[in-house]
């Protein structure tokens, strides 16, 4: 892939910066340096020697890479959305029953960030270990119970390429509903049009989750009023992990978590008091976030999220891991696959065009020039809950970056048919195989759980004598089972 200068010098300053899903730019997660460029306009990278078939899917069959248990078929490629538009995914058939399992796709956050992460550092069928080498094989993975569809969206994110026109959650929606549609025409997945169909994301996920769950139910309103000719996504599950989706109601849970967490203080109430006023201060944090939320435009939207990371969000992270505050700064977070990913016979094997990267910061830049980040999907949640989808909403309390004050600070501001009885519930203690993992609260098709000793990304941890993703493969068989949280 071709990046233009000086974005590609940009670009591996970075990324030698980034550890994990959110960019980190000019030390600020969430930091705005190419704010400048994304309101100008977007990059179009090119691949050379690469024929799309538009509206088709080009895939690699048990490649043996990743899930090696016999007999559970695998496959990777590209859906080709448009001419240049090729979207890349990994899917990997449930170890048992796949023909009665559920589908599940599952989409990391940035935005601009490799659902790769998610499937080798999390919860796919093998993990990266820890010398970043090879994979070994997951007990734990989330293809146990369902059918699992990894996809690297938008185009230019992960393994996917083609051009860059996509600038909102809305348009990701949209491009996600055309992959799809191509998905389920291909012979090969057909079968899962008619299976119940989950969507779970992460960090961005927030919004990506929210938006692109409420798309799917409106599209399938059109086809059965007969205004949309197209294949229905039977939607029955959402979830979202250490999300970012209600700032006005998040931002405060920074302030919070820096002295209150359950780990140590992450600053000193010097810092604490400074980013206080900076959040009540006359167009302060609060107040630019208020503007955005009142129809703001893309510049008032962008200017919000400069203000609020820049003032806010990157200090109140003191000298800590944001994604995982019993580390510091100078500790990695979790196995970086990026050479493993680019090696020219792995991508050989599993049909890979492009070369990986865990962020791409011209999808980054394009999302910052309309001011997605600061712009309000707690509406779209509440819609998809009220449609009886149900949505389980988790977070890992050793995260700072999508803190879970913040979180269960947008949680209790749910407006929704079951918000009455989340309210009059208490929280309960979650235990895995009579170990405590967490608290929780069910009301009706909604959960919420507070995962003890879990980071951002809540699968790549264990807690006490729970290996890493034990208690998360519990939280996502519960759900995907069509159950409430309960302890085992």
């Amino acid at each position: 892939m071709l990046l233009p200068t000086p974005l590609a010098t940009l670009l591996v300053l970075a990324l030698r910066a980034l550890g994990g899903q959110v960019p980190v730019l000019d030390g600020v997660p969430g930091g705005t340096a190419v704010h400048n460029r994304a309101m100008i306009g977007k990059a179009i990278p090119q691949i050379s020697q690469i024929t799309a078939s538009p509206g088709k899917l080009r895939v690699v069959e048990n490649s043996g890479v990743c899930e090696t248990t016999p007999g559970v078929y695998q496959a990777s490629g590209y859906g080709d959305i448009a001419y240049k538009k090729s979207i890349w995914f990994w899917f990997f058939e449930a170890r048992v029953n796949p023909d009665q399992a559920p589908l599940t796709v599952w989409l990391n956050g940035g935005p601009g960030s490799s659902s790769m992460i998610g499937l080798f550092q999390e919860h796919g069928p093998c993990r990266i270990v820890s010398d970043s080498s090879g994979v070994v094989s997951n007990p734990y993975s989330w293809n146990n119970v369902s059918n699992m569809l990894y996809i690297d969206q938008p185009v230019g994110v992960g393994f996917s390429h083609g051009e860059l026109d996509v600038r909102t959650s809305e348009q990701a929606a949209a491009d996600m509903w055309t992959f799809l549609q191509i998905f389920f025409t291909d012979s090969k997945f057909s079968k899962y049009q008619q299976s119940d169909f989950a969507l779970w994301t992460e960090s961005y996920g927030g919004h990506y989750g929210p938006t692109f769950a409420a798309y799917f139910l409106q599209q399938n309103t059109k086809i059965s009023s007969g205004t949309l000719n197209a294949m229905r996504i039977n939607m029955k599950f959402l979830g979202v992990g250490d999300g970012l989706t209600d700032p006005l109601s998040q931002y405060p849970g920074y302030m919070r978590y820096a002295v209150s967490n359950p780990y140590h203080p992450l600053v000193s109430d010097v810092e604490l008091s400074a980013a206080t006023t900076f959040w009540n201060q006359p167009y302060g944090c609060k107040d630019n976030i208020t503007a955005c939320y009142r129809n703001g435009s893309d510049a008032i939207c962008a200017d919000a999220q400069t203000w609020c990371n820049n003032k806010i969000l990157g200090p109140l992270s003191g000298n800590y891991d944001v994604y995982y505050v019993l580390s510091e700064n100078s500790d990695p977070y979790t196995p970086d696959p990026t050479n493993y990913l680019n090696d020219a016979t792995f991508m050989k094997q599993i049909g890979a065009e492009s070369p990986w990267q865990e962020t791409n910061l011209d999808v980054y830049a394009n999302f910052l020039g309309t001011g997605d980040w600061m712009r309000n999907s707690r509406p779209l949640l509440e819609t998809v809950i009220d449609a009886d989808v149900r949505t389980v909403i988790y977070d890992g309390d050793a995260d700072y970056i999508l803190n879970y004050m913040g979180v269960e600070a947008m949680v209790n501001n749910l407006q929704t048919k079951f918000t009455k009885e989340y309210a009059e519930q208490e929280f309960t203690n979650w235990t895995v195989h009579g170990e405590s993992a967490g608290i929780y609260k069910n009301a009706g098709t909604f959960s919420y759980v507070r995962i003890f000793g879990a980071g951002h990304e809540v699968a790549a941890y264990g807690y006490r004598s729970l290996s890493r993703g034990e208690a998360a493969l519990q939280m996502f068989s519960q759900i995907m089972n069509d159950r409430l949280l309960y302890s085992t």
